[in-house]
């Protein structure tokens, strides 16, 4: 097959020059994405029908209330459905094995014209394969199932009544301040949440803080609730923990009436090893929709790796994703494990210097480029509004560049680096004065020319067992006993509420073009996440979000919040995230003292912990300064050191302007020209 280039290769290769030398592969690249796309349609009229296939398999119930079932599973010998319905009669109703390796069955609604599956019925599939073996399967369709032991699942025949959708979903932000969310750990409650109570709870309260995004994790049905969600076993159903599918509509239906955006944590890069009620081994074979053999599994996630290049996997995952968007109404899709994806090696054990050799070699998975340049394709088309995020640490080129100029189509790509930089300087500076502010800057700016970032703190994996929040790293015990605002100000939680705050702002003001926080983690959400497990005797002490801590008035928590929520409403006002990368001024690492110009604002951080007098500070244009944003300032937690009514007048060396500021320890201050 000869290769073409991208119609737009010009512009990836201008702003990106190092990529020429590499011309070839993403020549091969871009001409295995059209043949998988030509060969989607030399079998289907359009990708729409192709991806539409949602309707087509599974257990379906028809307009004259018979019942449809179709499933693909080229190693299957015999095929039945059994279920409460008839009594568990594993016999009774039996599949008929059709044309390209499909497995049908229909049964006709009873001499009343009704369906013979009662609503809520619980139902299975016994089968027995080409070589033999018995078992018991769930359609790898279902789109609801419920929880009978600890791991085990039955698909429930639960037809989707018609939703009342109130609002119109809004269009999507000018940049995203998104908050990540797990409804089950959504209550201070020790105890599973639901969709109806996150609905009511806390999107309102967020929508108060200012964010403009919601980000669900663990929707996608998995059997094993510690996993976080990303052990998936059933990929079209909405987990049953959290209530019915129509309560998920309803939350969805709330951040849209609150007009915010829902985006799916989206698990395409790995399967669940679990048989019985997940998708793995479901004809028997040990491949169906994935790689046969060592190469379809994923020995750190002990998983199943999908097969990019089988035209019934595209089609059960370009199927998935137009479910969850046309069913559901969800804005967009955060593609978890795109690192994973993209390389043969899964990026395990493998460090990326940047070298591009590092990205173009035999390890590349080009089945998985070429699905994940299909789906952001398919999605952007058919869904102009849609968002989608991927989350890789391995920088590659191209990842958040239009498939149309040999980019893989992402709209935004994670900062991994930046929650990595936080949590080892916590971990291994013994002191202060060990933090290289270099380094803290050259992370925070160092991306991609024109590929977005989304910039955070923390991720969701340094909540869990086995570490900290980074307000626990910075306060540890003490916010046990001294997080009340009637108890003593100790040292160190002094420095924690100034560096926690500090931390924020200049994460969310130089390192990305939008923004993400882990529930909770906005107003220092103390000690871990740990779900419930035989290991805890089974507590929910730690699988919840602790909510009222920033409410209560007493408590310190509340001026993180507020602080937070400062940050939202400054950049809603002054709009800097989508004005390029900020330019530095100064890193100064004895003075540990921060300066950066982005947009129409003057960013200082003072990270010393001594106070500076009169502080030579370089600014962008010559007039009068005033402060805008102000982390001590008493209202959010600090000591009320800067007088907000100050106004700062420039003055001139050489062809530089400057502004002599006054910068209290652990200290931010955001700068605006008044005139």
């Amino acid at each position: 097959m000869s290769s073409s280039s991208a119609p737009d290769i010009s512009s990836l290769l201008s702003l990106d020059p190092y990529l020429s030398p590499f011309k070839t592969h993403l020549d091969n690249l871009y001409s295995n994405y059209q043949h998988t796309r030509d060969r989607i349609l030399s079998v289907s009229p359009s990708l729409e029908d192709f991806a539409n296939s949602y309707q087509e398999f599974g257990i379906q119930i028809q307009t004259d209330n018979s019942v449809r079932c179709r499933e693909w599973a080229p190693n299957m010998a015999t095929l039945h459905l059994a279920g409460d319905f008839n009594h568990w009669n594993k016999t009774e109703y039996k599949f008929v094995q059709k044309e390209g390796e499909i497995w049908e069955l229909v049964i006709r609604p009873d001499q009343n014209g009704q369906c013979k599956i009662p609503v809520g019925s619980d139902l299975r599939f016994f089968c027995e394969d080409k070589q033999g073996n018995k078992f018991d399967r769930i359609s790898p369709w279902a789109r609801y199932v419920t929880q009978g032991t600890r791991i085990y699942f039955n698909e429930v025949f639960l037809p989707s009544p018609q939703f009342e959708w109130e609002y119109k979903a809004p269009l999507p932000p000018r940049v995203l301040y998104i908050y990540e969310s797990h409804v089950g750990i959504c209550t201070p409650e020790p105890k599973i949440s639901s969709y109806v109570e996150f609905a009511d709870t806390v999107i309102p309260r967020i929508a108060k803080l200012g964010y403009n995004t919601v980000q669900l994790m663990a929707v996608m049905e998995h059997a094993y609730y510690a996993s976080f969600g990303y052990q998936v076993t059933s990929f079209f159903a909405p987990s049953s923990r959290f209530g019915p599918p129509d309560t998920l509509k309803y939350l969805i239906d709330t951040a849209h009436k609150h007009g915010m955006i829902v985006l799916l944590d989206l698990v395409h890069s790995h399967a669940s090893n679990n048989t019985t009620d997940g998708l793995n081994s479901f004809d028997g074979s040990d491949s169906h929709y994935f790689l046969s053999g060592p190469a379809g599994q994923h020995e750190q996630w002990n998983s199943r790796i999908f097969d990019y290049t089988n035209t019934a996997t595209l089609k059960f995952l370009l199927s998935n994703l137009e479910y969850w968007v046309s069913e559901f109404k969800f804005d967009g899709f955060r593609f978890d494990g795109v690192t994973s994806m993209l390389y043969h090696h899964h990026g395990a054990n493998y460090s990326f210097s940047g070298d591009y050799n590092e990205y173009f070699n035999e390890y590349l998975n080009q089945g998985a480029v070429n699905y994940m340049m299909l789906a952001n394709e398919y999605l952007h088309s058919r869904y102009p509004n849609i968002v989608t995020i991927a989350e890789d640490v391995s920088g590659f080129p191209g990842l958040c560049r239009p498939v149309r100029e040999g980019g893989v189509g992402f709209d935004y790509r994670l900062a991994m680096s930046t929650p990595d930089l936080w949590i080892k300087l916590l971990k291994e500076s013994t002191t202060d004065a060990e933090w290289d502010v270099g380094n803290i800057v050259h992370t925070l700016n160092n991306r991609r020319y024109k590929e977005k970032n989304i910039a955070y703190v923390e991720s969701h994996d340094q909540a869990l067992v086995g570490d900290k929040s980074i307000a626990f790293w910075l306060m540890d015990r003490e916010m046990y006993t001294n997080m009340s605002v009637l108890s003593e100000l100790t040292p160190r939680i002094e420095r924690g509420i100034a560096l926690h705050k500090i931390l924020r702002l200049l994460t969310f003001g130089l390192g990305g073009e939008g923004i993400l926080t882990f529930m909770g983690n906005e107003f220092g959400h103390p000690e871990w996440l740990d779900f419930p497990r035989e290991g805890n005797g089974e507590s929910y002490h730690y699988c919840r979000r602790q909510y009222n801590l920033p409410d209560d008035q007493l408590l310190r928590y509340k001026f993180l919040e507020r602080f937070d929520a400062a940050i939202l409403t400054a950049e809603r006002e002054y709009k800097w995230l989508d004005q390029g990368n900020g330019y530095i001024y100064l890193a100064h690492e004895a003075d540990k003292v921060i300066v950066f110009e982005r947009g129409d604002l003057c960013f200082t951080f003072n990270l010393h912990w001594e106070s500076f007098q009169g502080y030579r500070t370089q600014v962008k244009s010559p007039g009068k300064y005033k402060v805008v944003l102000n982390s001590d300032a008493e209202v959010f937690g600090g000591q009320n050191r800067i007088d907000q009514n100050t106004e700062y007048f420039s003055y001139t060396e050489g062809d530089k302007f400057f502004i002599s500021t006054y910068l209290p320890s652990r200290t931010a201050l955001v700068f605006k020209l008044c005139d």
